[in-house]
């Protein structure tokens, strides 16, 4: 049986989803990408997951109230226990064919096994040279996020060392 490597969820955009600048609100936006990072995961895992990061998100364009949302997630790496899911979101007019790039974002994932630990998860190889940069590029946000949680945390320790006691 061959596993799942993308999945595509649509949503309708709905005036509950609305922000206070009348489009709809970031957050909800949001939660369908874990939505969708998460169907992927579970599908290529065969199993539970849990979000440990979210990179790189960019909103390129607001999304309207009763535009068809549409994300598109994509493993494209998988570690021992880990796995990076990509998610594209696109909307459009629901009278209209064109879809247009509102927003991507890098998800990792850690499957988890019935005791919430940490389990293997199964190899992906890249076969195309798409599938080769699409890995190099989880690749090198592995190690920008390095080099950002070692700026955050020396940061933060200066913030604690002169926090009032």
């Amino acid at each position: 049986m061959s596993r799942p490597r993308a999945v595509t969820l649509r949503f309708l955009a709905e005036p509950a989803h609305v922000n206070f600048g009348g489009k709809v609100h970031g957050g909800a936006v949001m939660k369908w990408i874990d939505q969708a990072g998460y169907t992927c995961a579970a599908g290529w895992t065969g199993g539970y997951c849990v979000t440990i990061y979210v990179g790189g998100l960019r909103f390129l364009r607001p999304i309207h109230v009763g535009e068809v949302v549409e994300l598109r997630a994509l493993v494209i790496r998988t570690g021992r226990t880990s796995l990076h899911v990509a998610v594209d979101i696109y909307a459009r007019d629901p009278k209209l064919p064109e879809l247009t790039r509102t927003g991507h974002c890098v998800i990792v994932f850690v499957a988890l096994d019935e005791q919430g630990r940490p389990r293997s998860v199964p190899p992906w190889t890249p076969e195309t040279d798409t599938d080769r940069a699409l890995q190099a590029y989880a690749v090198r946000l592995i190690e920008l996020r390095r080099l950002m949680d070692a700026e955050m945390d020396a940061h933060l320790g200066q913030l604690e060392d002169s926090a009032p006691g």
